[in-house]
């Protein structure tokens, strides 16, 4: 729609329901998302059934963050459900550029070369399900899914995001 008067980027933005409970609890802190953005992954995940045997929730980018959305919806996931959290798994060991300004995969990819650690003992022969909040181009679960398969030797990795990120296309 153009831009505004900080030279910002201005769209149009209509956002899924699941995407508008995420906005309100990642930038709002409204914590009383949290029951139905709990209640549509635990439904979904009873419907899919992929024999999941820990959560891994990707290590925020945003480290300052008063409320980390991906823990919080993990950890009541798997309170929920009765399934361990991972949050050991995975460590981001080093600092990235803030990718949310940076669109182009391969630059995505470049960023992230090196950026997490994966802890074998944890994860080695268990099946997986990487979570994150948003999905924009697939560079941080692509490579923190390989490190877990191939450093991390995990039997599997399924994903699940909340909601997808405008592109500027």
């Amino acid at each position: 729609m153009g831009t505004d008067s900080f030279g910002h980027d201005v769209f149009d933005t209509t956002r899924s329901e699941i995407g508008e409970l995420l906005y309100r609890l990642k930038y709002g802190r409204d914590r009383s998302t949290l029951g139905p953005i709990v209640d549509a992954i635990t439904e979904f995940l009873l419907s899919w059934n992929p024999g999941i045997e820990a959560i891994v929730p990707v290590p925020p980018s945003n480290t300052t963050r008063q409320i980390q959305p991906v823990i919080e919806v993990a950890r009541a996931v798997c309170e929920r459900m009765g399934i361990p959290m991972c949050d050991q798994c995975v460590k981001k060991i080093k600092s990235t550029v803030e990718l949310k300004d940076v669109f182009e995969f391969e630059k995505r990819t470049v960023a992230l070369k090196d950026a997490f650690a994966v802890d074998r003992s944890l994860t080695a022969g268990k099946r997986l399900l990487l979570f994150d909040d948003l999905y924009r181009s697939g560079a941080t679960v692509t490579a923190i899914s390989s490190n877990l398969t191939s450093d991390g030797r995990a039997a599997a990795v399924f994903l699940l995001t909340l909601t997808r990120t405008r592109s500027r296309s």
